[in-house]
């Protein structure tokens, strides 16, 4: 690899010799900008406005527009001359819990080696002291004429410097998460719990790769070929509003399972979680608690009645419309009987009259 940065560690009295190469690389295939009639390259030219003709690479500076709208000028030089101290240092501010540093913070990786033999001493010194501590170093840096705030961190052995934005350069998160309380029920954490362990098992993480770039080299290999181009069924979108989380989470354990030669397959864990709301529920339900009035029902009591036999026990049985009902009969008879004797005494009466 070629080195990218040459200068030194300085912490405290202790300067060790390095340089930097750069740790990451990212593999994308150049697509070129064509014209769609011909295929021909389409290509980006530096024009100057007032002059309107292309200039070289070599009579372009950096400049600074100022709010009046003038231009000044600043060159390689001037930039090259900027009193800062991190210019060829990497310059150690203070030791930290690596826990400290926010990753959103973290930029770009470097691998960082020895100058000279001379310094190996002192970097497996630094490097030894930081794993024991499980600490890292804050550090300032510059780096193509430009300061950033850096830490150095042991990688597999081997000291990394990774470059960070500044504090202020973070923005923040204010208004980004939803408002308002939610309640997360003790069975829905657990349910969740447990899918992250089994999302989580057998993870490694060395076997993932861009599936993008690989489907869009065959897209070229077709082209090249003139075959038909490879094409993929759309997933089901899955998205949407959650009308129940619980069940959702037990689907998603239930899946985990099955792409893992696990169908029906459900662990203890799994069988309790499920089991707890209904727990819950039955002990706050109210029409188990109004269960036992039910029994004192009138009906109920009379019930042991109806167990007598004969026809005393029938009679003392019947409802209490038929008794009623051959109580109005009689009475109905007697009223009957009671309109007839008056009507034959009022015919005696009329006859002695006449």
């Amino acid at each position: 690899m070629r080195a990218t940065w040459k200068g030194a560690i300085s912490f405290g009295l202790v300067t060790i010799p390095v340089q930097l190469f750069t740790a990451t690389e990212e593999h994308d295939i150049p697509l070129r900008q064509v014209h769609e009639k011909d295929g021909s390259r389409v290509r980006l030219r530096r024009v100057c406005e007032a002059e309107d003709v292309e200039i070289p690479y070599q009579e372009i500076t950096k400049g600074y527009e100022a709010p009046d709208g003038s231009m000044i000028m600043l060159s390689d030089e001037d930039l090259a001359d900027l009193p800062l101290p991190s210019k060829k240092l990497i310059d150690v501010l203070a030791f930290v819990d690596a826990e400290t540093i926010d990753p959103l913070m973290f930029s770009k990786a470097y691998y960082v080696g020895t100058s000279d033999r001379a310094a190996a001493k002192p970097y497996a010194l630094l490097k030894q002291a930081l794993t024991e501590a499980g600490q890292i170093a804050v550090t300032k840096i510059a780096i193509r004429s430009r300061e950033s705030l850096a830490v150095l961190r042991v990688h597999e052995d081997t000291l990394v410097l990774q470059t960070c934005l500044w504090p202020d350069e973070v923005r923040p998160a204010a208004g980004v998460a939803p408002e308002g309380e939610v309640t997360i029920r003790p069975q829905e954490l657990q349910m969740a719990r447990s899918l992250m362990d089994m999302l989580s098992q057998d993870f490694d993480l060395s076997t993932l790769h861009d599936e993008y770039q690989e489907v869009l080299q065959q897209v070229i290999e077709a082209r090249l070929q003139g075959v038909e181009l490879p094409h993929e069924e759309e997933a089901a979108p899955t998205g949407g509003k959650v009308i129940d989380l619980m069940a959702a989470l037990e689907n998603s354990v239930r899946a985990a399972k099955e792409s893992r030669g696990e169908r029906g397959a459900v662990d203890e864990t799994d069988a309790e979680v499920r089991t707890l709301p209904v727990r819950k529920t039955a002990k706050k339900a109210p029409a188990k608690k109004a269960a036992p009035a039910r029994k004192a029902a009138p009906a109920r009591k009379a019930a042991p009645a109806r167990k007598a036999t004969g026809s005393a026990a029938k009679k003392t049985a019947a409802s209490p419309k038929e008794a009623g009902g051959k109580k109005t009969t009689a009475a109905t008879k007697s009223t009957a009987k009671a309109t007839t004797k008056k009507t034959a005494a009022k015919k005696t009466t009329k006859r002695a009259s006449a």
